[in-house]
């Protein structure tokens, strides 16, 4: 025994043991600290939710968290059963999800005394349900500290045989007018807890109006990781300082009609460019660059669409030319068959394509110079300066992209779940596909961790050069030939605006997406991620046709795709309105989304996004805290302080 601890007794563990010392003074508080973690390991793990693709759609992603993918419903159904009609139910799951809005509604029209008491009722008996499986420092901790006392006194009181203590302090909160702020609290809590832990496996960004209000919300999330999408990456890039980035940002803002992120969410003007637009492309209707679609209770009028499109158009050009520079300055990518604009005759209207000529169904580029194709002009330049100030300058944005990289990555293995969101490149045998990144080549887990490697340095690098590169390679990720976040051959931009063949606008994906359906190829992925047994790979991106029979559970259960759908531009493909994970105690279960009407309609009708369930596994014994990623750190706790114990008896370390 005394050799084992001789061992511990180095220099190096006593300095790091006395640091701790700080903490644990004494023998009393180091064991008190050991039998509260020991505790904890034999709890049943937390529920983690998957999502991914969300791409800006406030209020559904919110609804969804808001009513934890279906959970509280059920445990509402489950508490209450026998005692609440359906209709009941609903009205209790509102209350929990929207309470301030349901209390405004409901409280018009009927007596606030008794539907305070009856309800305060229901959701302190919610709460003991919800909250069972954590402990109560744990529960104290995540309480609002205007109400903890009173919440964990009626928490621990409900149930008991003499309820008068329980029942003077729910008449107290009425009268004392603090009911609807009490309702709101209880509520917060048992959404805090139906969720212990978020992954948010990629793209955030564009599409939707919301992907700001999305990031705000995230900011404050208890626990919470996210592997980053090439939406998502796109955005980085440009908040970095990157052109070719901010153009393309833009440009996919424009051409969904989705502004509110960047001019009230972030504060970036775009009347340089609209300015711009004009003048250069003034006589040009621009049909191809029309919005997709309108923003939330809006219908943009002829005006914004025509300055929409030409701006669109203006932004477009100027991207190509960046992306080419780009292109031209790594040409280890071998993506040099994508600069187009060389290739463009306006003459005769033609472009050629891979040896191929197509005719041009827009030969008005009045941008475009036919001795210096990638060059901008200097009306483009001052543009850019101009946009790129924008978007350096903005506090909102900058902060949520420092939470991206603060909490997120390219991956991440948790509980024996590898999590990425595009794909592990592969060539046409199946094995690990090497990309030159820099002059040496990457496959595996090596080229996803030198790409989130570059990716950081692109953001906080101080080396003008080393910046640069890494903002060429987050472009990569966003666009380039296999990357591992894009997971295609090309991105046809150009193509899907200038040429009417609709053949040249295929983006053929990366052979991965073959070998995926396949058990042996998910099991030699996650071996390269040293995950194995029952480990599983969850994976998002590409959205699942569901609607034409494609099964988001694939490779025998080994890979599961959560793309369901959420932005509504996907909804028509895949036939669903999103899709989440949930991983508990006792399994795993994939939820598939109804689409979400709106805020208004649930609270007014109680409305609910209809889900179904399928179920991936079910454990015979449930899971606990000690079998998880979490109970392995707390382990490695628990063994240092009983060697601070240690220390502590044998005097090495003097208590206080």
């Amino acid at each position: 025994m005394k050799n084992s601890h001789t061992s511990r007794t180095s220099d190096e563990k006593v300095k790091y043991l006395k640091l701790l010392s700080r903490d644990f003074p004494n023998r009393d508080s180091a064991s008190t600290k050991i039998i509260n973690l020991q505790a904890i390991l034999n709890l049943p793990k937390g529920t983690e939710h998957f999502l991914s693709d969300v791409h800006g759609e406030d209020e559904s992603f919110f609804h969804v968290l808001k009513n934890g993918s279906g959970v509280i419903k059920t445990k509402i159904e489950r508490t209450f059963k026998g005692e609440l009609t359906s209709s009941g139910m609903r009205e209790l799951a509102t209350l929990v999800y929207y309470p301030e809005e349901t209390l405004e509604y409901r409280l018009k029209n009927e007596d606030s005394d008794e539907f305070y008491e009856i309800n305060l009722l229901r959701l302190i008996r919610l709460t003991k349900v919800v909250t069972v499986k954590y402990t109560r420092m744990k529960i104290r901790k995540a309480l609002p500290k205007e109400f903890a006392y009173i919440i964990e006194e009626l928490l621990y009181e409900y149930g008991q045989a003499d309820n008068r203590y329980y029942n003077e302090i729910i008449r107290t909160i009425i009268e004392l007018d603090r009911a609807g702020a009490f309702i709101v609290a209880l509520a917060e809590v048992i959404q805090r807890f139906a969720v212990a832990h978020l992954h948010i496996i990629g793209d955030i960004y564009d599409r939707g109006h919301g992907a700001h209000i999305i990031m705000d919300r995230l900011e404050s999330y208890h626990s919470l990781d996210i592997q980053w999408g090439n939406h998502d990456i796109l955005w980085m890039a440009a908040a970095s300082g990157s052109l070719a980035s901010i153009a393309s940002a833009i440009r996919i803002s424009l051409r969904y009609g989705c502004l509110a992120t960047l001019e009230e969410g972030y504060g970036i003007s775009l009347r340089p460019l609209s300015i711009f637009a004009y003048e250069y492309y003034s006589g040009d209707p621009c049909p191809k660059f029309m919005p997709k679609s309108n923003p939330p209770n809006h219908t943009f009028t002829e005006k914004e669409r025509d300055e929409i499109s030409k701006m669109q158009k203006a932004i477009a050009m100027i991207q190509f030319k960046l992306e080419a520079q780009i292109v031209l300055r790594n040409p280890q990518w071998g993506m040099q068959n994508r600069t187009i604009l060389d290739k463009v005759n306006l003459e005769k209207g033609v472009v050629e394509i891979d040896g191929i000529e197509y005719e041009l169904n827009d030969t008005n580029m009045k941008t475009l110079s036919k001795s210096e194709p990638f060059q901008l002009n200097s009306d483009e330049e001052d543009v850019m300066r101009q946009l790129k100030k924008s978007f350096m300058k903005s506090e909102k944005l900058q902060r949520h992209t420092r939470m991206l990289y603060n909490r997120g990555a390219v991956y991440a293995c948790y509980n024996n779940n590898l999590l990425y969101h595009g794909c592990i490149p592969m060539d046409e045998k199946g094995e690990f596909l090497p990309i030159q990144l820099d002059e040496n080549s990457y496959s595996g887990k090596e080229l996803l961790d030198k790409c989130d490697f570059y990716s950081r340095k692109g953001f906080f690098s101080e080396d003008s050069k080393k910046r640069e590169f890494g903002q060429d390679v987050m472009w990569f990720l966003w666009a380039g030939k296999d990357s591992p976040l894009f997971g295609k051959e090309k991105m046809t931009t150009f193509e899907s605006y200038f040429i009417d063949d609709k053949s040249t606008s295929v983006e053929p994906k990366n052979w991965y997406y073959k070998f995926r359906d396949e058990e042996e190829s998910c099991i030699k992925i996650l071996s390269e991620f040293g995950l194995s047994g029952n480990a599983r790979i969850v994976n998002g991106h590409v959205p699942v046709k569901v609607k034409k029979g494609e099964s988001p559970i694939k490779a025998g259960g080994k890979l599961i795709v959560i793309d369901g759908g959420f932005s509504r531009a996907y909804q028509g493909v895949t036939g669903i309105a999103g899709y989440t994970l949930i991983y508990n105690s006792e399994g795993m279960a994939l939820v598939s989304h109804g689409s979400f009407i709106s805020t208004e309609d649930s609270i007014k009708n109680g409305t609910d996004i209809a889900v179904s369930t399928e179920v991936i596994e079910n454990h015979k014994e449930r899971i606990l805290v000690k079998q998880s990623d979490v109970g392995k750190k707390l382990s490695e706790e628990i063994q240092d302080l009983r060697e601070l114990l240690f220390m502590y008896r044998e005097g090495i370390i003097k208590e206080k």
